[in-house]
């Protein structure tokens, strides 16, 4: 498979995991499970909702690092070390520098009205007007919020640049020569100390003091992206296992399901939870493994839609939470199935942030910012 085809299979792969973290974070307000610790929670919500997302949440993300690993690797083989930590320098620390504050600025400003205007208020919105109305909000530490992945991807830029002057690339090929019980029995347990060290479903290390367990979960899928580049055959040995391994993935999931249910304590408690994060290991490799496969076979094209919003999905991302918060605080006092509020807030969210990519992003300096690539217009010949 040439070069070009590859980058449309991941860069696809790269913008729908983006994408679908707007329906991961519109769903979360009508989540059981999230319902006493999201200010958005709605007063419906459906097991459903949390049956699907959380399996979602096993492996959406680790798909985007196996995708930022892949795309690392081949700027490093195109423009060399320097070249690469100067693109990532633009598209990644630049975007999360400048966005951060204003990402928080809206959410605190559209959280603080809503806690004194909304009538039927969340659990975390009752609890922020109720310090308004005492002793008033405690000061907070910042965090980086839903961004936490840009400051992730920052340090494994770094490793990477630490890897090769350490020499490991005789190791990274030890790893692409693995076959795939190795592959898909063995490695996957490398992942279970960091699951097993936080709470269930795991959490978003938000916290700008980094987070070892996010290195010993997300690390090695950026590795194994990385490894992928130029090694086309290591996804073709995954091939005829995919739909055994998606098929594996929903009965362990089950398997998770059942064992998550069962804890007699909150969803923030991480004791007793060696099982679970041996079953949300595999899951998280195994669903990583069967998109690449997918993405290959479905997605390993280009056209002007795809390539839209490939191109929008940065920009999405960013802004989404703020506006997807702000139509979702309106929507609390609507009594509506929570399937309607749902699709409306999801729509409204996707809607905006497009019209905003399209007037203020996609042909502009940030546009650039964000790595948009837009079609040189074609100029009509006469005759």
């Amino acid at each position: 498979m040439s070069a070009s085809d590859r980058l449309h299979a991941m860069d696809n792969l790269r913008a729908l995991a983006m994408l679908s973290g707007v329906l991961f974070h519109a769903a979360l307000a009508y989540s059981p499970l999230a319902h006493a610790f999201l200010p958005t929670a709605d007063r419906v919500s459906s097991t459903a909702v949390d049956v699907c997302i959380w399996f979602l949440h096993l492996f959406r993300m680790p798909l985007f690092f196996v995708v930022a690993g892949f795309f690392a690797a081949m700027l490093v083989a195109k423009r060399g070390m320097g070249g690469m930590f100067r693109n990532r320098f633009k598209r990644i620390a630049l975007p999360f520098v400048i966005f951060l504050p204003l990402v928080h600025a809206a959410l605190k400003y559209s959280t603080l009205r809503a806690a004194e205007t909304v009538q039927h208020r969340s659990p975390v919105l009752a609890i922020i007007r109720q310090l308004l109305q005492t002793q008033g909000l405690p000061g907070q530490l910042p965090g980086t919020g839903h961004l936490w992945f840009l400051y992730y991807l920052l340090f494994f830029y770094v490793l990477v640049w630490s890897a090769k002057n350490f020499g490991l690339e005789k190791l990274g090929q030890r790893v692409r020569e693995l076959s795939p019980v190795w592959l898909l029995g063995v490695l996957p347990v490398l992942l279970v100390p960091a699951l097993a060290s936080v709470s269930a479903p795991h959490p978003a290390p938000e916290s700008f003091l980094p987070q070892s367990w996010a290195f010993g979960f997300y690390g090695p899928f950026f590795a194994f992206g990385y490894l992928l580049y130029g090694h086309d055959a290591m996804i073709e040995r995954l091939r005829p296992l995919a739909p055994w391994l998606l098929v594996a993935s929903l009965i362990l999931y089950g398997a998770y399901w059942v064992l998550l249910n069962r804890q007699e304590t909150s969803v923030l408690d991480p004791s007793d939870s060696l099982p679970i994060a041996l079953l949300g290991g595999y899951v998280s490799a195994w669903m990583t493994c069967v998109c690449l496969v997918a993405g290959r076979s479905l997605l390993n094209r280009g056209n002007a839609a795809l390539r839209y919003l490939s191109d929008a999905s940065y920009w999405t991302y960013i802004v989404h939470l703020p506006i997807l918060f702000a139509v979702q605080y309106c929507l609390l006092d609507v009594e509506l199935p929570w399937g309607i509020k749902f699709t409306a807030s999801a729509l409204a969210t996707f809607g905006l942030c497009l019209l905003s990519y399209h007037a203020l992003i996609r042909r502009t300096l940030l546009g650039d910012l964000l790595g948009v690539r837009v079609p040189a217009a074609t100029v009509p010949t006469g005759r």
